[in-house]
């Protein structure tokens, strides 16, 4: 699974609010609600979050294995 914890973190780090990412990067609440939910994003979306705080991928997101191995 995919989450999205370290979003947040560099958030804070890079001084880049909520607020700030809708008003001056035009990311919408949904999306955010998306990170917030670890809910899937598109790979333009990440890339366009990467830009926007200047980080890499692993600043904002991260694989964490299911604890039943993904074996449903």
């Amino acid at each position: 699974m995919i989450v999205y914890n370290k979003l947040w973190e560099t958030m804070k780090k890079r001084g880049i609010s909520q607020y700030k990412l809708q008003k001056e990067y035009h990311v919408s609440a949904s999306m955010l609600d998306k990170f917030r939910k670890n809910a899937g994003v598109t790979t333009y979306t990440l890339d366009n979050l990467c830009k926007i705080l200047n980080c890499r991928i692993e600043d904002i997101a991260e694989y964490v294995p299911d604890e039943d191995g993904g074996q449903k």
